[in-house]
């Protein structure tokens, strides 16, 4: 008898083994699945926006070649030009993103005063709109210099595009993280479209976007090296009644 109870403990044991097993099969298949379909959609999304100047510019040699007595050559480059110019960020966008994933170090971190990078990168800059600046002295964070002025550079520019007159830039310490918020007084994000404006080529105003120069990875970068120095970024309302992005940084 005692032999018996045993066998049936030993086959009970196998039979919830194999359960745990084909859960965690079952688990790294869905995974695997959605990491598939997130893959293909990707490539279709980047094959997508790199066919849009390419197109433009293919348009643009036709009506040369149609017409050439009527060429306006100076017109012709500068619309050549600035499809060229958005293939180049898109691909400099698309390269960058490829290493943040790979979790590719250029260099080692090094300690950083996180107001004094704005300052500096605030001071290179040539801004339409009006940039009010709160910087609190002192706070220090460990990082990638180039990496970190790479994210403040994207969220001004995205405050740049949504504002109508001001962007707001402050620096701050909490108990445990340093925190860099980029805020404008535009029309804001609404609540459901405040994670997936992280995600690749997503964009709100699909046609505006473009025209204001945005190639739709800015804030996926910006995600990407925030989790890459461990922190993270969510966007919230300003007190504007815009948009307000919040990137928390562990303190040095």
């Amino acid at each position: 008898m005692t032999s018996l109870r045993y066998l049936r403990d030993c086959l009970g044991e196998l039979d919830e083994l194999e359960r745990g097993v084909k859960q965690s099969i079952d688990s790294m298949w869905s995974k695997l699945h959605r990491a598939v379909d997130w893959q293909r959609r990707f490539e279709a999304d980047v094959s997508h926006e790199l066919r849009t100047p390419i197109a433009g510019l293919r348009a643009q040699l036709e009506e040369a070649r149609l017409h050439p007595g009527e060429l306006d050559v100076d017109d012709l480059l500068e619309r050549a030009l600035r499809d060229v110019e958005r293939l180049h960020a898109l691909v400099d966008d698309l390269y960058l993103l490829a290493q943040l994933q790979a979790a590719a170090q250029p260099a080692e971190p090094v300690l950083l005063d996180l107001g004094d990078l704005v300052q500096s990168e605030l001071a290179r800059r040539t801004d339409k709109r009006d940039v009010k600046v709160q910087v609190v002295p002192g706070v220090l964070v460990r990082g990638l210099d180039a990496r970190l002025r790479r994210m403040l550079s994207e969220l001004l520019d995205n405050a740049q595009r949504h504002a109508k007159t001001v962007v707001f830039v402050q620096v701050r310490r909490t108990a445990d993280a340093a925190e860099l918020v980029v805020a404008d007084d535009g029309d804001g994000i609404a609540q459901e479209d405040r994670e997936r404006v992280f995600d690749r080529f997503t964009r709100l105003d699909a046609a505006r976007s473009r025209d204001r120069g945005g190639t739709g990875l800015g804030l996926a970068i910006v995600r990407n090296i925030a989790h890459s120095h461990e922190g993270q970024v969510h966007v919230e309302q300003s007190s504007a009644g815009g948009a307000a992005f919040v990137v928390r940084l562990p303190l040095a």
